[in-house]
């Protein structure tokens, strides 16, 4: 049986409309999820090119004006495998220096699996702040991850309210992370993907300074706020080529 296919089952078997079922079916998920190559899902000849990449003066993507200088955004592709109301499975191929902004996945936990390629990863967690603050959706958040990726490696696992529910990715060389969300995004159900950048707000922020919680070092708080992805962020469909799963 197909490693993409044995993870669907899998998939099927351990994950409910709100989540994991237990600690133990989310490890079975893991553990096939680790065993994924580039080959199991049809990216062998993407990944011999991001082993063997050098970096280059070319850039590919949308050409966008920029007053007397034009700039080259590198596009992102999407390769969709499966969605259900209990989760979804994707593959995001990202050319090297293509960003994905910081994001959150709102009462869900997410698998993801470096297929090929490096890639900087920035993670925080929300902080809870002690007593009533209004800060007009500014909130604090603490750092949880700062490194660089490389594959191969692990498979990593974020949640709901712990280990990095909120991040970005910059690739530095070509690169593919293949994510399974549980539940899927859902504007319906209120999981909707908000896109974050740190506030400029340095007077309101200094006034609300004390609600942070304790026990956390000044260095690893970073105060954000809500915005539009910019027009710079794009990502396009592409067409998956690897074996199709049967549902």
């Amino acid at each position: 049986m197909p490693v993409v296919q044995r993870l669907y089952k899998a998939c099927k078997a351990s994950f409910s409309p709100t989540g994991p079922i237990s600690a133990e079916a989310l490890d079975n998920v893991r553990s096939i999820l680790d065993e994924l190559k580039p080959s199991h899902v049809g990216l062998e000849q993407e990944a011999q090119v991001a082993r063997c990449w050098k970096g280059s003066n070319g850039s590919n993507g949308k050409k966008v004006s920029n007053g007397s200088s034009s700039l080259y955004l590198p596009t992102i592709k999407y390769l969709h495998i499966h969605e259900c109301e209990s989760f979804s499975i994707g593959i995001f191929c990202l050319p090297p220096t293509s960003v994905i902004p910081l994001h959150n996945h709102p009462g869900m936990t997410v698998l993801s699996k470096l297929l090929y390629g490096n890639l900087h990863v920035k993670a925080y967690d929300w902080i809870d702040l002690d007593g009533p603050c209004d800060l007009s959706k500014v909130r604090p958040a603490k750092l949880f991850k700062d490194c660089e990726m490389s594959a191969p490696c692990e498979s990593t696992v974020l949640y709901p309210t712990h280990d990095g529910n909120l991040h970005t990715f910059r690739a530095i060389t070509p690169c593919a992370l293949l994510d399974i969300l549980t539940p899927p995004y859902s504007s319906v159900d209120g999981r909707h993907c908000t896109y974050f950048r740190k506030s400029l707000r340095k007077d309101q922020l200094r006034n609300s300074v004390d609600g942070v919680s304790d026990g956390i070092n000044d260095s690893e708080v970073v105060w954000l706020e809500e915005y539009q992805a910019p027009d710079s962020f794009v990502v396009r469909r592409g067409v998956y080529k690897g074996p199709v799963i049967k549902l």
